[in-house]
């Protein structure tokens, strides 16, 4: 029954990992975020909460980031640490002035990321969805693109 158990789990993270149709749920505006939008692009995915100094910080560097990225198969997202929902979460990333996109559901099993305990946290994610860089701490755009040319050897 175990090994059963096992081979199930393992086909059904293969076929996560693999972005067959997996769909990230939706945004702080409560619309679909569709996988068709995500997967095959590079992710700069983002942790955040409305009471971390260092996150308001660092939101308008990410907004210029995303700017920047348009057009470039790169994609940057936001995830809130304390998992508001639906208006709740809206109305912290208009405080926030976030205007990338904000996942209301963890993407972290997706990716098997580790929940993590510091703030902020941005995750360089390649197109194949393997995590390639975690930076803790405040970033800048050009510190993320610089790294993202790197990894993506541009």
């Amino acid at each position: 029954m175990a090994r059963q158990l096992a081979a199930v789990l393992a086909i059904i993270t293969t076929l996560l990992l693999g972005g067959c149709g997996n769909d990230y749920g939706v945004d702080q505006y409560g619309r679909k975020v569709a996988s068709e939008r995500l997967d095959k692009q590079w992710l700069v995915l983002n942790y955040w909460a409305e009471w971390c100094g260092p996150c308001r910080t660092e939101v308008p560097e990410l907004n210029a980031l995303d700017e920047q990225l348009k057009g470039q198969s790169v994609t940057v997202l936001g995830v809130n640490f304390d998992n508001v929902q639906g208006e709740e979460l809206k109305s912290a990333s208009e405080k926030l002035g976030i205007k990338f996109t904000v996942l209301a559901q963890d993407p972290s099993p997706i990716f098997d990321l580790p929940r993590t305990e510091a703030l902020p946290v941005t995750y360089i994610i390649d197109d194949q969805g393997k995590v390639r860089e975690q930076l803790l701490g405040e970033q800048t755009a050009a510190g993320v693109l610089a790294k993202l040319q790197a990894l993506r050897g541009h």
